[in-house]
């Protein structure tokens, strides 16, 4: 039998009760039932109903059937995905997840005895970080996007897990086929319009050819990224301390151009969850630059929303 997954899970060792995010597909569903083999009537199912597509109704369905099989708790929130004008898809069902998943965590009984769930897993996989790595290749990301998908972290007083990065798709399929699991397929999967089905489908067969080890290589690449990332947060937040939050001009003005870009994109994603493009961030700083006079005005489109100059202050707001 596959010992990627079950390897996985030896390593992963989240405060329980535990929550599963629960889509319905192979990956999630391998996620679920190895949790909850692992640690059974302690794992919790998150089913995000995203409204995005006619078949969620269904995914739904489907995910409520498999939980009363297996007599696990399913906790279902339904969301409006749809991004705003400016706005990313990407970026809109992401944050729409997140709030969905924090809001079931504070709604959800963690177990019987009352214990509040605060640890979430989240089933992406090696093909999932390699494939996000292409893409923030393709797109010229910096260290953020070069970072790919971390194995941790925290957000809005939860911790968030994906135990399953060292594991290939293929693994996880084979082993709920040993199992007779049953999954559903997203149809949006297949649809080679999307920059990442299309990565998926045509240019991961050939790395597997060309380069076997290309998962692990690229997940070493994306540590590397990601540790330098750190310095740089590091640095930002030393930087901010002594602009102020929000960042006083004169503060930023005293910094070099590589430092202010650093903490500008660090006071945007932290206090917004926004992420400049690389021309939103170039026309900020030419301004910063220029504003040596009290008339000098600073309104820039920052991702949804706006960066104004208000006296000697940057402020973001959502248009």
């Amino acid at each position: 039998m596959n010992s990627q997954l079950p390897e996985a899970l030896r390593l992963f060792s989240p405060a329980l009760p535990l929550a599963v995010a629960y889509s319905g597909g192979a990956d999630s569903t391998a996620l679920l039932l190895a949790c909850a083999d692992k640690w059974p009537g302690q794992v919790h199912a998150f089913h995000v109903h995203h409204g995005l597509q006619a078949a969620a109704d269904e995914f739904e369905q489907h995910c409520q059937g498999v939980c009363a099989g297996l007599n696990l708790p399913l906790h279902v929130r339904r969301v409006d995905a749809r991004p705003a004008l400016g706005d990313s898809p990407e970026d809109a069902a992401r944050r729409a997840r997140y709030q969905a998943l924090a809001g079931l965590a504070q709604s959800s009984n963690g177990s019987a005895d009352g214990a509040a769930i605060c640890d979430i897993a989240l089933a992406q996989h090696a093909d999932d970080q390699a494939e996000t790595l292409l893409l923030a290749l393709s797109r010229g990301a910096g260290l953020p996007g070069l970072s790919a998908m971390p194995m941790q972290w925290s957000r809005d007083g939860l911790r968030y897990h994906r135990p399953l990065l060292g594991v290939a798709g293929s693994a996880l399929r084979d082993w709920l086929a040993q199992r007779g699991a049953r999954w559903i397929e997203d149809p949006t999967n297949a649809d080679t319009r999307y920059t990442r089905n299309r990565i998926r489908a045509e240019l991961l067969p050939v790395l597997q050819a060309v380069f076997p080890q290309f998962r692990s290589t690229l997940a070493r690449s994306a540590a590397h990224a990601a540790q330098a990332q750190g310095l740089l947060l590091e640095l930002a937040e030393l930087d901010l301390a002594q602009t102020g939050v929000p960042p006083q001009l004169a503060g930023l003005q005293g910094l070099s151009r590589q430092r202010q870009a650093n903490a500008l994109r660090h006071w945007l994603r932290g206090g917004y969850d926004v992420s400049p493009s690389s021309a939103q961030l170039a026309e900020l700083l030419e301004q910063v630059a220029a504003c040596t006079t009290r008339a000098h005005q600073i309104r820039i489109k920052v991702g949804r929303g706006m960066v104004e100059r208000r006296g000697q202050v940057l402020h973001w707001y959502n248009s």
